[in-house]
């Protein structure tokens, strides 16, 4: 596996050790990634994405739905119900699981829904306005622009 060192990186810049940080999150895996539960990522709109893990087994109070840290973390536990029962075959996973979700700047879950074995989590990107573009009118009277200079020979 290729190692990468970000020294320089952070030797020439300010401020974006969080690339950094994710570069080598993403470098680090070594294939172990985790399959269970099974997920999909959608883009439902151009700010707006959802997330849907199956979860089949799991009622709402088994299921913890948290955002922590630039994080969304869902995770699961199963009650013990199933102590004293003999199983023929077991091949319905309940498992615990906890399964990480790592959320860019400005994205916020909105929402999130649990029916026909599928968690439903929505996540919508909100640019605060002062990070918006914004379009500066240019004056053409040049008066507007004089009336805020100051004449030299008035201060002295």
């Amino acid at each position: 596996m290729r190692t990468f060192d970000f020294a320089p990186l952070y030797r020439s810049s300010v401020g974006f050790d969080q690339i950094a940080n994710m570069m080598d999150r993403v470098l680090s895996n070594e294939g172990s990634t985790p399959s269970y539960p099974p997920y999909n990522i959608e883009k439902t709109a151009d700010d707006a994405y959802r997330i849907s893990i199956a979860v089949a087994g799991f009622s709402d109070s088994d299921l913890s739905v948290e955002v922590r840290e630039k994080a969304l973390i869902v995770s699961a536990r199963k009650a013990d119900e199933e102590e004293g029962k003999t199983f023929l075959h077991r091949g319905i996973a309940t498992r615990a699981f906890e399964r990480r979700f790592h959320l860019a700047d400005h994205v916020q879950v909105t929402g999130a829904a649990h029916a026909d074995g599928m968690l439903h989590i929505d996540l919508e990107r909100q640019v605060p306005e002062a990070l918006k573009p914004r379009q500066i009118q240019i004056a053409s009277d040049t008066r507007s622009i004089e009336k805020d200079v100051v004449d030299a020979s008035a201060v002295n």
